[in-house]
């Protein structure tokens, strides 16, 4: 027994077709895209222009854009370029 049965050859022929109908209607016709772009609003342009690369770049370019981007030290913390430990914060009684 060797082939396909009729049921898997009508299968792969209906796959088939699909597949082919599929990719023709990824085509574009010369009209599309048809509308305009809409243009993003507040919250998608502030995202757009955090994202893109040059926006890091920009930061260094300010003289204080470095020191924005370092990490914030918590007690106990080693600052490595002189070894010393952050102390630790007073305790405060009577606050909340």
């Amino acid at each position: 027994m060797s082939g396909y049965t009729p049921d898997e050859k009508l299968r792969v022929e209906q796959i088939t077709k699909l597949r082919r109908q599929w990719l023709k209607d990824q085509e574009l016709s010369p009209r599309e895209p048809v509308g305009q772009a809409k243009a993003p609003g507040p919250v998608g342009r502030f995202w757009a222009s955090f994202l893109e690369p040059k926006s890091l770049w920009r930061l260094y370019q300010r003289p204080y854009g470095i020191v924005e981007l370092k990490p914030k030290l918590f007690p106990g913390d080693t600052i490595l370029e002189t070894g010393e430990v952050v102390p630790d914060l007073p305790e405060s009684h009577g606050h909340h």
